[in-house]
């Protein structure tokens, strides 16, 4: 199989689609993968790694695409990109179709091209074993970047995470108790932080309670929303429905009652935030200020630790990657019921799987 390994072009995704550890499984396996130049230079992959692995490289993006039976992707391909598809061919990344606009999800359908999503990629036990690594990513980066944003010289309220002897911590609220919500709260604890997860879920509250004992847990209602946003200092939005846009959980009228020069840090922005004042941000301009607190709602957190995120990535995706390659995209569904779940398109249909609803896209109307 061609497979092709283009370079990302959406702002501050550092990322690549794969590693040369993970070209060299697949040369190994007799493929021929496709490598757009310096694709993977500043997640620290140089052409020759490429090359040593077996690859081939190409000096367009137009190549690898046109050449790819098995295109895979880190972010979700733009309008340009979509164009360059080859059809009928397979297209694996973070795709988050779900908060993509129509006419994206329309010239999938119009070239018939398989489409899989790696945050769908889902296990009989209800994980996801190719998202897991970013949402842990995600949950560790949350806190560090929680910490800066309520210091002055960030607009915040000049709190120290941990706080002194005589003078009490920052009360951090994490809503959900996902991989996400689990790693932001071990790292708000590790910078001594006071700490509340909310969860629909009473059975996650058990959890995150036997874990970390320390902390407060608390159902998921509207009134223990309004609740804890009220005395937080910092709110981490960390909702995920797979396949869906995320709930609005936080009310713009909640926002308001929060105290002045807050923190909200809305991780599930990918799939179109859990809070009402939620709107997408870049690295270059993180933060914005509404209703008097600071938003911080990056979509591609993971994009600026790009060979970590990488290297997490090929660990956990490349059986999947493998199983598609080898197999064809008819067999690895038929055998794979994780891969299937991922399916979003094929043949020129919407997959009986996917559970899109097609909302405005969340990129900043990035095309």
């Amino acid at each position: 199989m061609n497979i092709g390994i283009p370079k990302e072009i959406r702002p501050f995704e550092f990322r690549v689609g794969l590693s040369p550890a993970g070209v060299e499984i697949l040369t190994q396996h007799g493929h021929t993968v496709y490598v757009e130049h310096e694709a993977g230079i500043v997640a620290g992959f140089s052409d020759r790694d490429y090359e040593k692995a077996g690859a081939r490289l190409a000096y367009s993006a137009e190549e690898v695409f046109g050449r790819a039976d098995l295109l895979l992707k880190m972010a979700r391909p733009l309008r340009s990109e979509l164009e360059w598809l080859k059809p009928g061919s397979i297209l694996m990344g973070f795709l988050h179709l779900a908060s993509a606009r129509t006419d994206k999800f329309d010239i999938l359908l119009h070239k018939k091209v398989t489409a899989i999503a790696y945050e769908q990629i889902t296990l009989s036990d209800g994980s996801m074993p190719v998202l897991r690594p970013f949402s842990q990513i995600g949950g560790a980066m949350a806190a560090q970047i929680a910490a800066r944003l309520l210091q002055n010289n960030w607009g915040g309220k000049g709190i120290l995470m941990g706080g002194v002897p005589g003078v009490p911590p920052a009360e951090a609220v994490v809503l959900g108790g996902g991989v996400v919500g689990t790693y932001a709260t071990q790292m708000f604890l590790g910078m001594g932080a006071h700490v509340t997860v909310i969860d629909q879920n009473l059975g996650v509250l058990q959890r995150i309670a036997d874990r970390f004992p320390n902390i407060v847990t608390m159902l998921s209602t509207k009134r223990n929303l309004e609740r804890a946003t009220a005395y937080a200092d910092v709110v981490v939005g960390a909702v995920l429905v797979p396949g869906q846009r995320a709930p609005i959980l936080v009310t713009r009228e909640m926002v308001r009652a929060m105290k002045p020069r807050s923190v909200i840090m809305d991780v599930s922005i990918d799939e179109g935030g859990c809070v009402e004042t939620s709107r997408p941000t870049t690295h270059d301009h993180p933060v914005y200020i509404e209703e008097g607190m600071l938003h911080y709602c990056v979509p591609n957190m993971p994009g600026v630790v790009a060979r970590t995120a990488t290297h997490a990535f090929v660990n956990s995706a490349m059986p999947y990657i493998t199983e598609v390659a080898e197999h064809g995209i008819e067999q690895a569904m038929k055998e794979n019921p994780a891969i299937e779940a991922a399916v979003n398109t094929y043949a020129g249909e919407q997959h009986h799987m996917a559970r899109l609803t097609h909302p405005t896209e969340i990129e900043n109307g990035l095309e």
